[in-house]
C-alpha cells in the first residue's frame, strides 16, 4: 500500500520534483478518509486546509453552484489551500462513497518545517504553473 500511494503522489505535478524518498515522507502523513455520498468536502469561498486525492469513488465539483467536473479517482483537488489555507474555489462534493487519501496544511508545514528543500521544490512547481498560465493569457 505503502508503494501505491507514493506512486499516485508522484503523479501530483506539484509534487513531481519529489524524490522517492521525499515521496515516502509525504505518504507518511496522508491519512485515508471516507465520504459518505452527497456530503460536502470542500466549500467554496471558505478556508481550505489540506489536499484530497480519489482512491475510489466520485465527485462533482462546482462553482456558483454549476457543476463543472466530475473527478474520478486518482484526480485531486486543494492543493492551493494546503500550501497558504486560502479559500476554496469551488465546492466539492462526494457524488458516491468516497475514500481518498488526504494531507492536512498543519501536517504538510511540519514536514517542509523539517525538511525545507521540500519547499524549494514546491516554489520552482509553481513557478511553472504560473509561467504556464501567462503563457496561455498571452497567446
Amino acid at each position: 500500500m505503502a508503494d501505491e500511494l507514493t506512486d499516485r503522489i508522484k503523479g501530483v505535478p506539484l509534487f513531481s520534483e519529489f524524490s522517492e524518498k521525499e515521496l515516502q515522507r509525504v505518504a507518511a502523513i496522508a491519512k485515508e478518509v471516507q465520504f459518505a455520498a452527497g456530503k460536502e468536502i470542500a466549500k467554496q469561498g471558505e478556508s481550505g486546509v489540506g489536499f484530497h486525492m480519489i482512491v475510489e469513488g466520485e465527485a462533482s465539483v462546482s462553482v456558483d453552484g454549476t457543476e463543472h467536473a466530475s473527478l474520478q479517482p486518482g484526480t485531486y483537488f486543494g492543493e492551493m489551500s494546503l500550501l497558504d489555507g486560502g479559500p476554496r474555489s469551488a465546492t466539492v462534493s462526494a457524488k458516491t462513497d468516497l475514500k481518498t487519501v488526504s494531507l492536512t496544511s498543519w501536517d504538510f508545514n511540519a514536514l517542509l518545517d523539517q525538511y525545507p528543500e521540500l519547499a524549494r521544490k514546491l516554489l520552482i512547481q509553481l513557478c511553472k504553473r504560473l509561467r504556464s498560465v501567462e503563457s496561455s493569457i498571452s497567446q
